[in-house]
């Protein structure tokens, strides 16, 4: 099994969106009407990438249900518009089902390394709690929805979530919210099993190791810390996990390795491999999927 590929940092190049305003191909996907509130600071600064937007259905009720957007790139590429583009009707049917959206930026693994990504998605989903009753949101029905690098930062705050982990949250401070459902779409689970018959010796410059500033190979301990597996136990929230069977950039192997953690655990959850699916687009946003995915969301939601 190879690490994460250098094809794995050329497709999220791009569909890289250098904007800091939503993009009009972006506003299009919303059913008219939709609510929106761009660009909230969630921080208490002015980082780039301690923003997020905040998409209401046109008659959102004072308790709406959330669904939080962790979007994908290595951890060093994109926004918090990425992944949307190839979503459109999985985006619009969220809308129409009732649900709010909520998609987040965190920084960049160029600008801050492991464990400033996991704390600022604690940042975002804290301030969206905080906030609920500002935005109309539903703070009791949070599920967090994420994309590669995204789904591995959405199963790691989900799981750790019941846990202390003071290093996972800004001042170390551990946050109020509950997660309701993952919804995790060919996220990394266990980054050491990225490695394989690798060479522990040879050059390391994969988006891992640049997530964590040190290899897995050479720092087991801080790979664990980061792997979302390590945290499993039988009080976690339920995920519907989704994986392309053509994959080469997170291995299946990935996802399988997640039901297995949930499965001993005793954890309600259901994997989807899309045939013929590569590492992200529109096979993913099907209709068979979608039908999938909200009979899942909408048994846990009830």
């Amino acid at each position: 099994m190879k690490p994460l590929l250098p094809a794995f940092v050329f497709v999220f190049f791009c569909v890289t969106l250098h904007v800091t305003a939503q993009p009009d191909r972006i506003k299009s996907i919303f059913p008219e009407g939709t609510v929106m509130h761009q660009n909230i600071a969630y921080a208490n600064d002015t980082l780039k990438k301690h923003l997020l937007d905040i998409y209401l259905p046109a008659k959102a009720t004072a308790s709406t249900p959330l669904v939080i957007w962790v979007h994908g790139g290595a951890w060093m590429l994109n926004d918090k518009y990425a992944d949307m583009g190839y979503m459109k009707n999985t985006i619009r049917t969220i809308l129409e089902k009732g649900y709010a959206l909520a998609s987040i930026d965190y920084r960049h693994s160029t600008t801050a390394v492991f464990p400033a990504q996991i704390q600022d998605c604690n940042q975002a989903v804290e301030f969206l709690y905080n906030h609920a009753a500002t935005y109309k949101l539903d703070k009791n029905k949070f599920v967090l929805m994420g994309f590669s690098a995204g789904g591995h930062l959405a199963s790691l705050l989900a799981l750790s979530n019941n846990q202390n982990q003071p290093g996972f949250y800004a001042g170390n401070k551990k946050p109020s919210f509950s997660i309701k459902a993952v919804l995790d779409f060919y996220g990394p689970s266990n980054f050491l099993l990225f490695y394989g018959n690798a060479d522990p010796n040879a050059a390391d410059d994969t988006p891992v190791t640049k997530l964590l500033g040190a290899s897995p190979l050479k720092r087991p301990d801080l790979s664990n810390t980061a792997s979302p597996v390590t945290y499993v136990d039988k009080n976690d929230p339920p995920f519907f996990i989704v994986h392309g069977e053509k994959d080469q950039d997170v291995p299946q192997v990935q996802s399988y390795l997640l039901k297995a953690y949930l499965d001993v655990a005793h954890v309600k959850n259901e994997l989807t491999v899309v045939k013929g699916a590569p590492h992200y687009g529109e096979m993913f946003d099907t209709e068979e999927v979608r039908t999938k995915l909200f009979a899942f969301l909408d048994s846990i939601m009830k």
